[in-house]
């Protein structure tokens, strides 16, 4: 399953957020941290915000700040917000029993990633981050 560059972006925001709720950052900062574009980051923090992951802060200091469960929001929450249901990646216009055969592969991989991201929470991905994020997250209640 390769994500496209949106959802990757609304991954490393929702994450570096969700590390620390408390804190806020800027689509700049957290931009900058990634090398990313600030103003791609820019659509993909309005939507997390209509989403509900993540809240808009304004005024001087502003930014933005995770608004979620770090306990039950799940990768593929944050995925699904980004990444179009296209069945079938793959040739279309092939129908061979071997192209047949690859498709199904192809679904099954895709239903397992799928499985796999649902069961993954926020929580329990940034326990593979830093000793500081560690510590950020040892005060989420």
């Amino acid at each position: 399953m390769r994500l496209q560059k949106s959802t990757e972006f609304a991954l490393y925001a929702v994450l570096e957020l969700a590390a620390d709720p408390g804190r806020q950052m800027s689509t700049a900062d957290i931009a900058v941290r990634y090398g990313i574009s600030a103003h791609h980051l820019a659509k993909v923090m309005r939507q997390l915000v209509r989403a509900g992951l993540i809240q808009s802060v304004r005024g001087v200091g502003g930014g933005y700040r995770f608004s979620g469960n770090v306990k039950r929001v799940t990768l593929w929450d944050i995925i699904e917000l980004f990444e179009p249901e296209a069945p079938g990646d793959g040739d279309a216009g092939y129908d061979t029993p071997i192209a047949r055969a690859l498709d199904r592969v192809r679904a099954e991989i895709d239903d397992l990633a799928r499985a796999t991201m649902q069961s993954i929470t926020l929580k329990s991905l940034l326990k593979f981050a830093p000793a500081e994020t560690m510590a950020a997250l040892a005060r989420v209640p």
